[in-house]
C-alpha cells in the first residue's frame, strides 16, 4: 500500500517510501519514474478505455468497476487518465477512490473545461490559459475524490511559447507549490518535445513508442538522460499486429518487417509488449483495456521479461528497414 505519510521530502512535501508492501498476486517489475523517485510498475494502466461513447466503445459501470479493481489487485500502481476522456476520471473516483493509497494517479490539463466532446476522430478543444488549467485540475481532483494528483501533464504537445503566453505553465507550477500536484509533466511529441526537454521544468514526459512506432526513440533517450521520467503510450501498438485486428499502418509495418521467425512461440502482441519493456529508458508503459483476460495477457508478457539482446537488435534492424526507425531528434 502506498502511504504518503511514510516520509517527507526536503521541502516538507510527502514522498513515497519504496519499501512499503503491495497487495498483489504477483510481483511486477518496477522502475523509478526519473527524478520523481516514484517506484512505478513497468506496466501501467491507460484509463482512456473507460471514457465510453461517443468517442469510445460503450463500457458499462460494472465493466469499469471490474477492470479498475483488477488492475490494482494485479499490483499495477500507475494509472493515467485525462479531463477529456469522457467518464474515465469519474469512474476512477467512484470505483477505486477508496484505494487511493495503492496507486499513483496521473491526469492531464489544457483540455477545455466544460467543452462538448468532439466527434470520434477529431481532437477535443484545448485552451492553455491560467484559468482553464486551474479549473481543470480542480475538476480532476473533485471527480477522482482525491486531494492531490501525482502527475499532471499538459495535453496535446503545445509549444513552449503557447504554454508561457497565457500563464499555463506558471499556473501548473503554482498548483505544484500548493501541494495539489506533485510532479509536472507533458504529453509530448516532436518537434516541440526537444524544447520541452531543454526547459528542465518537466519531471515526466509521456511519449508515443512501440516496435512499429520508433520515431521518438532518440528523443526518449534525451529526456531520460536529462533526468525526466518516461511514460510510454501506444506501447502495445494499438493492437495493430494482433490476430483479431491486423489493420492500420502498425500492421503494415509489422508485416513488412517479417519478424515471424523471431517470435519463437510468442504471439505478435507479446513480442510488441516485450519490445517496449526492453527499451532501457522506459519507466512505465500505459496499456488500456476493459477486458480482464487482456489485462492478464499483458501481465504474462511482462512476466517473461525483456527480449534477449541479440533478438532485440535483429528486430530493430528489420523494423528500421520496414519504416519503423528513430527520427534524428535534432532535425
Amino acid at each position: 500500500m502506498i502511504d504518503r505519510a511514510r516520509c517527507e521530502g526536503p521541502s516538507g512535501r510527502t514522498k513515497i517510501d519504496a519499501n512499503v508492501g503491495w497487495r498483489m498476486r504477483m510481483a511486477i517489475a518496477s522502475r523509478e519514474l526519473g527524478r520523481t523517485g516514484l517506484p512505478v510498475t513497468v506496466l501501467g494502466y491507460g484509463a482512456m478505455e473507460l471514457r465510453g461513447a461517443p468517442r469510445g466503445r460503450d463500457v458499462s459501470e460494472a465493466q469499469a468497476e471490474t477492470i479498475l479493481n483488477a488492475v490494482l489487485d494485479a499490483g499495477i500502481n500507475y494509472i493515467d487518465t485525462s479531463i477529456d476522456y469522457g467518464l474515465s476520471e469519474e469512474r476512477i473516483g467512484r470505483y477505486i477512490g477508496h484505494r487511493r493509497r495503492e496507486f499513483y494517479l496521473a491526469s492531464k490539463c489544457g483540455c477545455l473545461v466544460g467543452a462538448t466532446q468532439a466527434p470520434s476522430g477529431q481532437r477535443n478543444a484545448h485552451l492553455f490559459a491560467r484559468e482553464n488549467i486551474v479549473k481543470g485540475v480542480e475538476q480532476s481532483l473533485a471527480r477522482m475524490k482525491t486531494d492531490y494528483l501525482d502527475v499532471v501533464q499538459f495535453h496535446a504537445s503545445p509549444s513552449r511559447e503557447t504554454l508561457e503566453e497565457h500563464g499555463a505553465l506558471d499556473a501548473l507550477l503554482e498548483l505544484k507549490e500548493a501541494g495539489k500536484v506533485r510532479f509536472v509533466g507533458i504529453s509530448a511529441t516532436l518537434p516541440h518535445l526537444l524544447d520541452h526537454i531543454a526547459t528542465g521544468v518537466f519531471d515526466v514526459f509521456q511519449i508515443p513508442y512501440s516496435a512499429v512506432e520508433r520515431e521518438h526513440e532518440e528523443a526518449i533517450a534525451a529526456a531520460a538522460e536529462a533526468g525526466a521520467g518516461i511514460v510510454v503510450r501506444g506501447g502495445a501498438a494499438k493492437g495493430g499486429p494482433s490476430e483479431e485486428k491486423r489493420s492500420g499502418w502498425q500492421w503494415d509495418r509489422w508485416r513488412r518487417a517479417q519478424l515471424d521467425d523471431l517470435l519463437k512461440g510468442m504471439s505478435p502482441m507479446e513480442f510488441i509488449l516485450r519490445f517496449t519493456f526492453t527499451n532501457p529508458d522506459l519507466d512505465t508503459t500505459i496499456v488500456g483495456t476493459v477486458n480482464p483476460a487482456h489485462l492478464q495477457t499483458n501481465l504474462d508478457a511482462l512476466e517473461h521479461g525483456p527480449l534477449p539482446s541479440g533478438l532485440y537488435d535483429e528486430a530493430k534492424r528489420r523494423l528500421a528497414a520496414a519504416g519503423s526507425a528513430p527520427r534524428n531528434a535534432r532535425q
